[in-house]
């Protein structure tokens, strides 16, 4: 059982290399001095902050899961002028009032997913498309939301140029889902809802899961597992407390 303690993320919200039973053992696959130097950090981020972590957190043991985060450059996925805090223990702002997502909590909710190669996934909450390139490397299709524009487009042109194929993403309210591809065999929510959205719910395949913070915004929320039975029902459990910032609505 994960210990009760307050993780503090957004979703619109040191350095050297290691060797580690806990970690796959990889070779950095470019000799420049700058990919060499981000390799290493990626090594010390997932072993100083996901599975060996120092503090209250209980460790990320997944091993597909470490290698994804150790895989992804997050670098790319921050501003440019953040580039050199980017594996850090904490979020950063990405602009528009939002931000990239603490390194160990986009790992832990990676992990209590449970995801297969198999899998079609939604996410609520685009942000910079980092979530969602973690992901990509673990299960078939990655289908992303983000309500602000100019996030949405920027993340849209990142996974291209990176080459993340398997990603969609589209400027929508994530509330209501994307019913086009539905249903999907896990849902990751990164925002804070009061309550868990009645469209995800629908999109939500017989057997699958959900991770949503739920509560309110000036008050502690719940990180919460949903799981769909085979006959529908729906079961939920909390996981531990959290701070999200909310899930934005549109105007209508």
């Amino acid at each position: 059982m994960r210990k009760s303690i307050i993780v503090f993320v957004s979703c619109f919200l040191v350095a050297f290399a290691f060797a580690s039973n806990n970690i796959p053992s990889y070779t950095a696959q470019a000799a420049e001095p700058d990919e060499s130097k981000f390799f290493s950090l990626r090594r010390a981020m997932v072993k100083e902050q996901i599975s060996q972590p120092p503090d209250y957190r209980d460790p990320v043991k997944d091993q597909k899961v470490l290698s994804a985060m150790l895989t992804v450059p997050r670098h790319l996925f921050v501003q440019p002028h953040n580039i050199s805090r980017a594996y850090g223990d904490y979020p950063l702002p990405i602009g528009y009032g939002q931000t990239i997502s603490q390194p160990y909590i986009v790992a832990l909710m990676t992990e209590i997913l449970e995801v297969k190669p198999s899998h079609k996934v939604l996410e609520v909450g685009t942000g910079s498309g980092y979530q969602a390139a973690v992901l990509s490397i673990l299960v078939k299709e990655v289908y992303s939301i983000e309500i602000v524009e100019a996030l949405g487009e920027q993340a849209q042109e990142r996974v291209k140029r990176l080459h993340y194929s398997n990603i969609h993403i589209k400027v929508a309210d994530g509330y209501y889902g994307w019913e086009e591809y539905a249903p999907f065999d896990r849902i990751i929510v990164t925002c804070a809802s009061t309550l868990v959205p009645p469209p995800l719910l629908k999109q939500l395949t017989p057997g699958g899961k959900m991770c949503i913070p739920v509560g309110a915004q000036y008050s502690v929320q719940y990180l919460t597992m949903v799981e769909k039975t085979s006959n529908g029902d729906i079961r939920m459990r909390k996981m531990l407390p959290v701070r999200f910032v909310p899930l934005t609505r549109a105007l209508r």
